[in-house]
């Protein structure tokens, strides 16, 4: 422990109290809280794969997620898929919505604001398409059978539902983790940086940032599954609406985009402080989105590299070797 920056020994001991929390609070409606941190968690960790490694800033995030929840509700219902390779199914669905949107805005030189809109138009297109038509059950959404067994992907308990949303926090992790560490997120950082002098340098610009969205969308269509598995239900507002985009951008955003933990960091203070705004001043309709999009603008006004960047600058100086956010995001 004495070698981890503070942002890291933050984030552990958040891991261990996640460890702890169905202890502590071991009702079902603290529980169900808990579960969806850790999904969001695990969507923001999707959404820094490709908007904190690769720079690539996508506000239609929702995409993903809702592909892989509707993609693996559509296998069971409709292909009489087993729930564990529905689930694959959808994560695969995901990956390929992702590297799809990827290659259609890449292909045409898309980039910055312009590839943000064009995530933000394929969700939108999304949510029509799943709330007009039967096969996606329209405005009902979609609906699992209940079997709680461990073989249907679902759990007898919300405790083990919270387990397994932890397992894949932390799979997720180590997928973000092996992807910065290889020599694919090394271009990936390099494209963030100067995309035109790493086409100079003779990378393929083009096929790591459609790997890079295929990655993120992997990882983000594995949150709408577990979603999916948990609550046994999927509509289009849930999957493709706003409000998954925006909390996987501030997720990763206010812990430290293009860091490991941080946008694990970043969900669980969204979500917690968003919780004390509800009780302070009810749950009024749109209260949530309000609440975003102050928070976004403070967050960029006083920490631009988020809470992980603020950790790093009161951590301790170890000259040019330190690590620093603007060099090696840990």
């Amino acid at each position: 422990m004495k070698n981890l920056s503070i942002g890291n020994k933050a984030v552990a001991l958040l891991l261990v109290l996640f460890a702890l929390f169905p202890l502590v609070w071991p009702t079902e409606e603290w529980l169900g809280f808990g579960i969806n941190i850790l999904l969001m968690c695990v969507l923001a960790i999707g959404w820094n794969i490709s908007g904190g490694f690769g720079g690539m800033l996508s506000f239609g995030h929702a995409a993903l997620f809702g592909t892989g929840a509707y993609a693996a509700a559509m296998f069971q219902l409709q292909a009489g898929f087993n729930p564990w390779l529905a689930g694959v199914a959808g994560m695969l669905c995901g990956a390929l919505v992702g590297a799809f949107i990827g290659a259609v805005s890449f292909r045409y030189g898309l980039r910055g604001s312009y590839f943000s809109l064009v995530t933000l138009a394929f969700a939108e297109v999304l949510r029509v398409v799943a709330s007009s038509f039967e096969f996606t059950g329209g405005g009902s959404g979609l609906q699992l059978p209940l079997v709680q067994q461990w073989s249907s992907l679902q759990f007898p308990s919300r405790t083990e539902n919270y387990l397994f949303a932890l397992g894949l926090v932390i799979l997720a992790l180590l997928v973000s983790l092996a992807i910065k560490r290889s020599r694919f997120g090394a271009y990936l950082a390099a494209i963030r940086e100067n995309e035109d002098a790493s086409k100079a340098l003779g990378i393929n610009t083009f096929r790591i940032k459609v790997a890079g969205m295929f990655a993120a969308g992997g990882v983000s269509a594995a949150a709408g599954v577990a979603y999916l598995q948990t609550f046994l239900y999927i509509d289009a507002p849930i999957a493709y609406g706003p409000v998954m985009s925006i909390e996987a951008l501030l997720g990763a955003t206010i812990g430290g985009a293009g860091t490991i933990l941080g946008p694990v960091l970043g969900t669980v203070l969204l979500h917690s402080v968003g919780e004390i705004v509800k009780m302070a001043v009810g749950s009024a309709t749109g209260i949530n989105l309000v609440f975003y999009g102050v928070l976004l603008l403070l967050i960029l006004r006083f920490l631009p590299d988020g809470v992980m960047g603020l950790f790093d600058r009161m951590g301790p100086r170890r000259g040019r070797g330190a690590t620093g956010v603007s060099k090696e995001k840990a």
